[in-house]
């Protein structure tokens, strides 16, 4: 199994990341998935949905495994024959910048890798355009 290892700096305060990380409304501002019913409730399980492509339903299943405001996410990440944990950790520098750290494990194989390295760097960027609307 291998595993994905991103850290993303943003100029905005760690409380402001949090909530775009867990507010199901936001989260659809800037992740690929327009649609979700995401709450970060431990145990909560949730849905992020997309348009379906190339033979795949635009689906990821997930349930929250982790919630300790504002440092740390963890849930699951199911599509597609994958099984994986996504982990988000935030950290506040005394500048106001806020570090994440992010996470994800139990990827099976290297396009599985490809495709999550490529498809988080790209939802990071919208991330920042969408904390400078906050």
């Amino acid at each position: 199994m291998k595993s994905l290892s991103l850290d993303f700096r943003f100029k905005s305060p760690i409380e402001k990341v949090w909530f775009a990380l867990t507010d199901s409304n936001t989260l659809s501002k800037w992740m690929m998935f327009r649609e979700n019913d995401f709450k970060p409730v431990v145990g909560h399980k949730f849905q992020f949905r997309m348009e379906p492509t190339g033979g795949w339903n635009g689906i990821i299943e997930g349930e929250v495994l982790e919630v300790d405001e504002p440092h740390r996410l963890s849930y699951t990440w199911v599509s597609a024959g994958e099984s994986n944990t996504v982990t988000w950790t935030l950290k506040q520098d005394e500048d106001g910048t806020t570090h994440v750290h992010l996470d994800q494990t139990d990827i099976s194989s290297e396009q599985a890798l490809s495709g999550a390295t490529y498809g988080w760097q790209s939802m990071a960027k919208q991330l920042e355009n969408v904390l400078a609307e906050l």
